[in-house]
């Protein structure tokens, strides 16, 4: 939304350069309310759309191949990127394989290549689950696949790292 504000301030004239200091002061605080009022009330409705459309949706999916050749990985991770990163909604997207220095043992192994989304919200991501791009890569891909399991999560709040 954008708001364009035209103001017209006509003080009188100020004796001395503390009273001119004053005026300008008193304009800015004017304007700085009249502004930071509107700002408040449009991320005010932002978030009550937000709240309406409902939480984030985290879609998780493990692939573990048939045949984990380091070229199978790049292919698929290939194949990620090409038909699921850019859809409608989509607020992050990461597709890699397995981090062999990860062997700790809460780790669970049981996969060579990660995919991870997350939406706006559900109904987006039921958009993208008959997209006919995602229906493309399920086609083209699944007989490398030996096992998938798929995660999706609810959160309300989705925040970026600090770098």
């Amino acid at each position: 939304m954008t708001a364009i504000i035209s103001i017209r301030f006509y003080p009188p004239e100020p004796d001395t350069p503390g009273e001119l200091l004053v005026t300008r002061l008193a304009f800015a605080a004017l304007l700085g309310a009249l502004l930071g009022s509107t700002v408040v009330g449009v991320v005010a409705k932002e978030d009550k759309k937000k709240a309406a459309a409902g939480p984030n949706i985290g879609h998780m999916v493990y692939f573990k191949l048939k045949e984990p050749t380091a070229e199978n990985k790049a292919k698929l991770v290939e194949a990620c990127k090409k038909y699921l990163a850019d859809h409608e909604g989509v607020v992050f997207f990461s597709a890699g394989v397995l981090a062999d220095s990860f062997k700790r043992d809460v780790n669970d192994r049981d996969f060579d290549v990660a995919l991870h989304l997350v939406f706006t919200d559900k109904a987006a991501h039921d958009k993208y689950a008959v997209h006919p791009e995602h229906l493309k890569f399920i086609e083209e891909n699944k007989a490398g696949w030996g096992k998938v399991r798929v995660f999706d999560s609810e959160f309300p709040e989705f925040k970026t790292a600090k770098k």
